[in-house]
């Protein structure tokens, strides 16, 4: 229980670096991977109209079995296509080292369907954006969001290429989540031999320098090399995407949006903000 790399894939331009980042992730935490395609339901077209008195009976009816055939063909066809999404991610994890990993397809709604699956999850990886998305580059998809705010488990988002990290950031407000996220870090086999970077935003101060130096104690202490541990002026949305690319970080770590609803009011436009704007892979934390 609580073991899995769960991979979520589909038809997007994607899903190739979320095959290679959850590969990488499952090999590092010695954790078994698995990847997941969902089926969205469509009603069948046939449900959505009622022909009656439009067309002679005879005919109706034909029409309404025709459709029925068509929605079952389409089916069939998706089905189909997803099966071999799932064995070709399969076989790409094999290539990138993984022993035996596994697939899973189910009808459903994205988030539902991994709600169910949580328990099982240790970490869910994700695409920024899915197939429906894939238009809109200035946003993140729909369902990405909601997948965020409906989990638990740490959720690496993934961009269009990956490229295993060497040197990872984390934006850090010394909030319960951070705070937490920063004892899994030092404690995780996911991070070790990387160059670690703390960074908050916001104005210096005594207090801020206190906050900096417990982070960099505890991950120091779990054997992460921390490179910096700083404060500096300006908004996280702003200040971090600096920062990476001035340090050319290779993943971005911070907390995701808060459950009470004045949290996330605070919190949530930042998180949207980083996801949306983030040029590296994103692990959230809950």
């Amino acid at each position: 229980m609580h073991n899995k790399v769960l991979a979520c894939i589909d038809h997007s331009t994607y899903s190739p670096a979320v095959c290679d980042c959850a590969a990488w992730a499952a090999l590092r935490l010695d954790a078994p991977l698995e990847f997941v395609h969902v089926l969205d339901r469509h009603p069948e077209v046939a449900q959505k109209h009622d022909l009656s008195g439009s067309i002679g009976l005879d005919a109706r009816e034909t029409l309404l079995e025709e459709l029925a055939a068509l929605d079952e063909k389409r089916s069939k066809i998706a089905y189909e296509s997803g099966r071999l999404l799932l064995e070709g991610a399969k076989q790409r994890a094999i290539a990138d080292g993984v022993a035996a990993p596994e697939t899973r397809q189910r009808h459903g709604e994205l988030v539902e369907t991994l709600a169910e699956l949580e328990k099982e999850a240790r970490l869910f990886v994700l695409g920024k954006r899915g197939e429906a998305a894939e238009s809109a580059p200035q946003h993140i998809g729909s369902n990405l969001e909601r997948v965020v705010r409906a989990l638990h488990r740490p959720i690496l988002v993934v961009t269009k290429a990956f490229t295993p990290p060497r040197r990872f950031v984390i934006a850090f407000d010394n909030s319960m989540t951070t705070r937490k996220g920063v004892e899994l870090i030092a404690s995780s086999p996911l991070f070790k031999g990387m160059s670690g970077h703390v960074v908050m935003a916001g104005t210096k101060s005594s207090a801020s320098d206190q906050k900096l130096a417990w982070a960099q104690n505890v991950l120091a202490t779990g054997g992460i090399d921390v490179h910096a541990a700083v404060n500096i002026d300006g908004d996280a949305e702003n200040v971090i995407p600096q920062y990476i690319s001035d340090n050319h970080i290779e993943l971005l770590i911070m907390g995701a949006y808060g459950h009470s609803r004045i949290r996330q009011l605070l919190v949530g436009s930042t998180t949207t903000a980083m996801i949306r704007t983030s040029s590296v892979p994103l692990l959230l934390l809950r």
